[in-house]
């Protein structure tokens, strides 16, 4: 994304539950609805256990659904998953399940975080919240009731 380029459209998705699942389904969830609509998608996570995790989660989440994705440099799906935020941007949306807000979200057109009712997610997602305002950005917030975050 160029400097004269519009700022991401950064998306926040705030669960009622404090369950870590329930916060990867609805992810996931959103993950496959962006892919069915024809977005490229990045998702970025602390560290190569949780790309493991997340990787398997994908394939298992939901009998219904088919998600095509690599771990980031493996291929070239419509999903990729990796630590960090690589340069350039490999996709369109950044999906940030990682503690930090990405360095180089501004790569991207659009973010999508998630935090969930656990004090400590709750805690680093409000830090998330700071570093797009202070960056400029004025994110959306989207209340998900417990029903929405189920499978």
């Amino acid at each position: 994304m160029s400097d004269a380029a519009a700022a991401p459209r950064v998306d926040f998705y705030v669960l009622e539950s404090a369950d870590a699942r329930t916060r990867l389904n609805y992810a996931c969830r959103l993950v496959e609805k962006a892919y069915l609509a024809g977005q490229t998608l990045y998702i970025a996570l602390d560290d190569d256990a949780a790309v493991e995790a997340l990787d398997e989660y994908l394939w298992t989440y939901s009998e219904r659904s088919f998600v095509p994705h690599e771990r980031l440099g493996a291929g070239d799906a419509p999903v990729l998953l990796g630590v960090g935020v690589p340069a350039p941007a490999p996709a369109r949306v950044l999906v940030n399940l990682a503690a930090e807000p990405p360095a180089r979200f501004a790569d991207f057109e659009r973010v999508a975080e998630f935090v969930d009712a656990d004090p400590a997610r709750r805690d680093q997602g409000r830090r998330r919240f700071a570093f797009y305002r202070d960056h400029g950005i004025r994110a959306q917030t989207h209340n998900v009731g417990g029903d929405a975050a189920r499978g």
